[in-house]
């Protein structure tokens, strides 16, 4: 399927490495014009010759709101525009509710809210102004099914997805769409870092009906659909992508 998005210029936060990389690399499969992000300006040199497709990078710190939106505005600069923003950033450390002191929850909105709020404050003004846009923004499947000892990343996160589903509702009518991405369990150094690769990982594997983590791809095409021309109709979904794992009717 042609997603008709060739040409279309698409900024991609956290895009180094794990999730962000899989969507920055479907895109450019796709002839998207693409910028990506990192903390670190080796990783992001390394990430984008391996994208390959002529994808630029620029360094920005995603755990800082303001660096998140200058993020989307050097993209822009670099490309002439973005008609596509990819939302991606770190989550915020584990913990249960019990020993995550309320000191620690400013940080965790910066990162996984207040620099979800700033991207796409920065991306949308000249997207209603063409009459085209595309956001889709890395979430969690723990919006829908909070995870255990994820305390700052389900609030946080739980936050930003109703200014998503806002957003949507509030641009529809200019034909800018914004939807999120929730993933499962996928292969990344975050999961990894969780589970490892024993008894733990086991366990988890077993809530997943398809059997397996994710891999890149599965979790890449989602998003490269959410940012075709096919998807224009679709907006303010919240989309799970997780082997099957979510139970729950809604």
């Amino acid at each position: 399927m042609d997603l008709g998005i060739t040409g279309r210029r698409a900024a991609v936060a956290a895009a180094s490495s794990g999730l962000g990389y899989a969507s920055a690399a479907a895109l450019v499969a796709e002839g998207a014009r693409v910028t990506i992000c990192s903390s670190d300006a080796g990783r992001a040199e390394a990430a984008a010759k391996q994208l390959g497709g002529g994808t630029g990078w620029v360094v920005a710190d995603l755990t800082d709101p303001d660096a998140a939106a200058r993020f989307v505005e050097d993209a822009a600069e670099t490309m002439g525009g973005v008609d596509i923003l990819v939302v991606n950033g770190p989550g915020p450390a584990p913990g249960t509710v019990g020993e995550t002191p309320a000191s620690a929850y400013q940080a965790a909105l910066d990162r996984s809210l207040l620099a979800v709020v700033r991207m796409c404050l920065a991306a949308t003004p000249d997207m209603r102004a063409r009459g085209w846009g595309r956001i889709v923004a890395i979430t969690s499947l723990g919006v829908r099914q909070p995870y255990p000892n994820l305390a700052l990343s389900n609030t946080a996160r739980a936050g930003a997805t109703g200014f998503l589903r806002t957003l949507a509702r509030e641009i529809a009518a200019d034909g800018v769409t914004v939807n999120s991405v929730q993933p499962g369990l996928h292969e990344t150094d975050r999961v990894s870092g969780m589970y490892g690769q024993g008894a733990a990982l086991e366990r988890q594997l077993e809530t997943i009906p398809a059997g397996r983590l994710g891999g890149p791809a599965d979790f890449g095409s989602i998003v490269a659909f959410l940012c075709s021309e096919q998807a224009g109709y679709l907006t303010g979904a919240a989309i799970p992508v997780d082997g099957g794992a979510y139970q729950a009717l809604l």
